[in-house]
């Protein structure tokens, strides 16, 4: 088997993810997305036990797979899922003075992402997950 395109280019996968996030949401440039990245994948892995946070692991690309577990602490208590515009607040505290998240955070991020993944593969994995997972992942709720 030849190396996957996804261990041999990790960078330039994660700047097509990136590019991707970037454009759903509507912001200038990468930098502004940055933060609203970060927010959306941390604000979901703090709804996830160790052994999920470990199965949805290994359907992300590989920077995506360690931004996920970026400064993780294995003993947080696992949050529940709340409303849509509590979510949202989440994804926004993450740097709160250099963070552009638009309403549509969750949404964008959730895009790029299938955009960027098997997507049969993430839809699987999502089945396992807690409830709010796919609620969370296809990126309904809070509208722009």
């Amino acid at each position: 088997m030849p190396l996957p395109f996804e261990y041999q280019n990790p960078t330039l996968q994660f700047e097509r993810f990136m590019l991707d996030a970037r454009d759903c949401a509507g912001l200038a440039t990468t930098n502004m997305a940055w933060n609203m990245v970060v927010g959306v994948l941390h604000t979901y892995r703090r709804r996830l036990t160790v052994q999920q946070i470990a199965r949805f692991c290994s359907v992300l690309p590989p920077v995506v797979r360690a931004l996920f577990i970026e400064g993780w602490d294995p003993d947080q208590p696992i949050l529940e899922f709340g409303s849509d515009a509590q979510l949202l607040e989440e994804v926004r505290s993450v740097r709160r003075q250099h963070n552009f998240s638009p309403i549509n955070a969750i949404a964008s991020v959730a895009e790029a992402l299938r955009r960027n993944i098997d997507v049969p593969a993430f839809d699987l994995i999502l089945s396992e997950m807690p409830d709010g997972s796919t609620h969370y992942w296809q990126g309904i709720g809070i509208a722009p």
